[in-house]
């Protein structure tokens, strides 16, 4: 397998994603989902992540377009910031943003077991929005609408070379600017 799939497959994966409901407050909440964190060290709030396969499995749960419907494409909002992994910068890195959704939980669970889903339908797709890490890991995500969303980052472990991922849930309005480090 080329090694710049693994680094894409989050992308598609988190197109509608959703790993749990969305945060009550109207300010940003900020999840990481890390797979070296023991489980008895492990806040109640972290995840495990897995390393994505190269088999992909079917997807049992169907596209809630009704759902979609109601969410905006594009908005006024801005995600900014970089991704590291074990403290160095990841250039060149696929990063993304997609909504908390009931359609991208099936997505959510099999990618936390170590599994990719096959690929999304096109319809959860335009709602994702999709980046690149520059030369020093950094990344910027404009014209995002309000909502939560999961934003996603994946390169390889610096010590293994594996691929990792990062997942951050943040809340977003129009107009807002935030600033994320994905990292671990």
């Amino acid at each position: 397998m080329k090694r710049w799939i693994p680094m894409l497959l989050p992308g598609l994966l988190l197109a509608g994603c959703e790993i749990m409901p969305p945060a009550p407050s109207p300010t940003d909440r900020i999840e990481v989902i890390d797979r070296e964190v023991e489980p008895a060290e492990r806040p109640p709030a972290i995840e495990e992540s897995r390393e994505i396969p190269s088999s992909r499995v079917a997807r049992q749960v169907a596209f809630p377009a009704e759902e979609y419907a109601s969410l905006e494409k594009q908005g006024s909002a801005v995600i900014s910031g970089q991704l590291t992994l074990g403290g160095r910068a990841v250039p060149n890195a696929s990063v993304s943003v997609a909504p908390v959704t009931t359609y991208s939980a099936e997505a959510a669970e099999q990618a936390l077991a170590g599994r990719a889903v096959e690929p999304a339908d096109p319809r959860a797709r335009e709602y994702t929005h999709s980046t690149r890490t520059d030369g020093n890991g950094r990344f910027r995500l404009n014209g995002l609408p309000s909502g939560h969303f999961y934003l996603s980052g994946s390169g390889p472990d610096p010590a293994s070379g594996q691929p990792r991922v990062v997942i951050r849930q943040v809340q977003l309005r129009n107009g807002q600017q935030l600033s994320v480090d994905l990292s671990r």
